[in-house]
């Protein structure tokens, strides 16, 4: 089968590039002989220029300079391009750039000329042949270099590159596994208005795909000056809004948030509320900045339960903003539980007074004695998506799924499969909240330049192929003749989860409010979610997974509560649902529907359902400790008027009799059944009736 080539490279490239020379073992010190370039007339003060050049870029062991000395060696390499030392630091340099196709010609060389140019030579020949597609060849390469070292007895360099030639085989045989059943997918860049011929990575986007923010190493970043250790331009935060065309808009520099250093996205809430940043200082620091209007505040540092003096460098919260997950590699957690190698995944639950608790580590499950990276939770609160050098990967890191369930245990990772993880470093994967769409960061041949954004659309499970009843009615006339059909459509399995969005206005003005929203379990009787819409925009953003009844409050100060309610069966896919609240100020005769109070069929009694809202209501009469209210109880207009009469107004008497017991003055509350003479919409159909069926209460008078 045809292998398409696709490099990722990860965010936080700096920190990455370092890891990936210390894969490399890059240290390795091999000469070259001045001797080897002898070879033209009035040539070796040229060559020996260029290889010195080189060798001092080469010998700072930072990818900048591996990347600067290509240029030096190339142009050695005009005078002796036979030279196995040369072949062998360019093939490292090529390595490090991931230019395996040029990286594996240049080991081959290196090997052919001279077998022990350097004891690495065959791993790293192993490597680029894995990085290259060519996975039997890697094989055979990293079985002849672990059988060759083990047998010298050679101390030239650390014997654990052993154990890491051993797990790259075993990558391999995990990447022909993963390649011969490739993952059915749309990889899309997503375009001139977001990435440029310089390096855009880490993605992370709101649920709905309304906005991205990313990092980018493009000319015109804040300081416009570059880093000394890769010269690139130092990174910068950057964010582009898609159309109702779902076109990306032009990206445009965050300069609230971006300093003269480098400053890297990894984490965004579902909302687009809450950005998380990383400060690529020594010990690594994880940020986090508010969206107040249309600013962002200044980013500051998490806790200290957080951020340690160990490397933070991944942030992702849950949609009910209760746990926080990030990846550390601290030695152990806040429990005294140890690290299980390397990077691993940690979260903290947020405590009664609104901060991060201690930090635990998230198990076995997931962290593996190798390294965990970049987590990202789903909107849904179940699904998380890493990055790992465990499991199955089929190369370094790959981008595994795991699923949480009512206990709180964690699922086998599952691996999303090839072309979405390849040989290359695989991390800092979000997905949309509709499941179907993945963001990350790739080098690909279509791109612009560098590293791309593009956008993955998992297209599902391939139609299967079956034999038509007609042709096994024919077999008997003609045993050649086939034909085959295609087999009902397999559906594209999508997460349980409603987005709800819209905007909160006044209700005179239409101008945007800042407004809480609180949802709430009716069930349980529990608040789910505390947050608000934007000041500048009026915009919010609910997550509510399928298999609950919700009860959503919009309140503002000065206004009158609105209310909501959403009874989502579980069996309830993906799905938006736009809804606009408009509030009113408090005023009499403003009436306002109570759409979280519940009854049993054809009775008056309240179900317990219905407390939430009935506490609600209780503690606007007690801000407003002057004001005065009637409760109204309608129906649609299925019976008699008497008997609709009677049960609204029963209705309505319960909730007066429940505010009573809550401590409410009786003499501030009245109570009246309309039957079905008021109604806010049509009877002709079920939706308009159940409208019609509703509490609501009146602004008799207020002080």
């Amino acid at each position: 089968m045809k292998i398409t080539k696709i490099i990722l490279r990860s965010s936080l490239l700096i920190l990455f590039s370092y890891f990936m020379i210390q894969g490399l073992n890059a240290q390795v010190d091999v000469e070259i002989d001045k001797k080897e370039f002898k070879v033209r007339k009035n040539g070796f003060k040229d060559a020996w220029k260029a290889v010195k050049y080189g060798d001092d870029l080469y010998e700072a062991i930072t990818a900048g300079g591996f990347r600067q000395a290509i240029s030096f060696y190339e142009e050695a390499e005009r005078y002796n391009g036979n030279n196995p030392e040369l072949n062998y630091k360019l093939g490292v340099c090529y390595l490090v750039d991931l230019q395996v196709d040029k990286a594996v010609g240049r080991f081959e060389k290196a090997v052919k000329k001279k077998p022990g140019v350097a004891p690495d030579v065959r791993y790293l020949l192993g490597k680029a042949y894995h990085n290259n597609y060519k996975f039997d060849k890697a094989i055979d390469m990293l079985t002849e270099f672990i059988n060759k070292y083990q047998s010298s007895g050679n101390d030239d360099f650390d014997k654990k590159i052993i154990d890491k030639a051993k797990r790259k085989i075993e990558e391999c045989n995990s990447a022909k596994v993963l390649v011969e059943s490739p993952t059915r997918v749309f990889i899309d860049n997503l375009g001139p208005a977001v990435n440029t011929k310089y390096p855009e990575y880490g993605p992370v986007i709101t649920a709905d795909e309304s906005m991205v923010v990313f990092t980018s190493r493009r000319e015109g970043t804040t300081g416009d000056a570059r880093d000394e250790s890769d010269f690139q331009y130092y990174e910068d935060l950057y964010v582009s809004y898609r159309d109702d065309q779902e076109r990306w808009g032009n990206a445009l520099n965050m300069r609230d948030l971006n300093t003269d250093g480098h400053d890297a996205s990894i984490g965004l809430s579902y909302d687009g509320q809450i950005l998380y940043t990383y400060n690529g200082t020594p010990t690594g620091t994880i940020l986090a900045s508010e969206l107040e209007g249309d600013q962002w505040s200044k980013p500051k540092e998490l806790s200290k339960h957080i951020n340690t003096k160990a490397h933070e460098t991944s942030a992702t919260v849950s949609a009910d903003g209760k746990y926080f997950y990030f990846v550390s590699d601290c030695e152990k957690d806040d429990f005294g539980t140890s690290s299980y190698g390397g990077k691993d995944i940690y979260f903290c639950e947020k405590t009664e007074k609104g901060k991060w608790g201690k930090v635990k580590n998230i198990g076995t499950s997931i962290n593996t004695q190798y390294n965990e990276e970049a987590c990202f939770i789903h909107p849904d609160g179940v699904s998380m998506y890493f990055s790992s050098e465990g499991f199955n990967s089929m190369g370094e890191y790959d981008i595994f799924k795991t699923t949480k369930d009512s206990l709180g245990n964690w699922s086998d990772p599952e691996n999303l499969g090839y072309p979405v993880n390849t040989p290359a470093r695989d991390v800092f994967f979000v997905m949309a909240g509709s499941g179907r769409y993945g963001y990350y960061s790739t080098v690909r041949e279509t791109g612009y330049g560098g590293q791309d954004i593009y956008r993955i659309t998992f297209l599902g499970p391939e139609k299967l192929m079956v034999e038509a009843i007609e042709d096994n009615l024919m077999a008997s006339l003609n045993a050649t003749i086939s034909d085959k059909v295609v087999e009902q459509e397999v559906k594209i399995e999508t997460v349980r989860l409603t987005l709800l969005k819209g905007t909160v206005t006044d209700a005179i003005s239409r101008q945007p409010i800042k407004a809480d929203i609180e949802i709430v379990d009716n069930e349980k009787n529990e608040i789910v979610t505390l947050t608000n819409s934007n000041s500048s925009t009026g915009k919010y953003m609910l997550s509510l997974p399928s298999g609950k009844n919700y009860g959503i409050s919009v309140k503002a100060e000065g206004y009158l509560f609105h209310s909501e309610n959403f009874n989502i069966p579980a069996a309830t896919g993906y799905q938006e649902v736009i809804k606009d609240v408009i509030l009113s100020k408090v005023g009499v005769g403003t009436k306002i529907v109570l759409k979280n109070i519940f009854f049993d069929y054809n009775k008056s009694t309240l179900r317990s359902e219905s407390y939430p809202e009935l506490e609600r209501l209780r503690k606007l009469l007690d801000s407003y400790s002057d004001m005065r209210i009637e409760i109204g109880g309608h129906t649609d207009n299925r019976g008699a008027l008497k008997y609709n009469t009677d049960l609204s107004e029963a209705r309505a008497k319960a909730v007066v009799d429940y505010l009573v017991s809550a401590g409410i003055g009786r003499s501030r509350l009245e109570y009246k059944g309309y039957a079905y003479l008021q109604p806010i919409d049509t009877n002709d159909t079920d939706d308009g009736r159940q409208q019609n069926r509703r509490v609501e209460f009146k602004v008799l008078s207020v002080n």
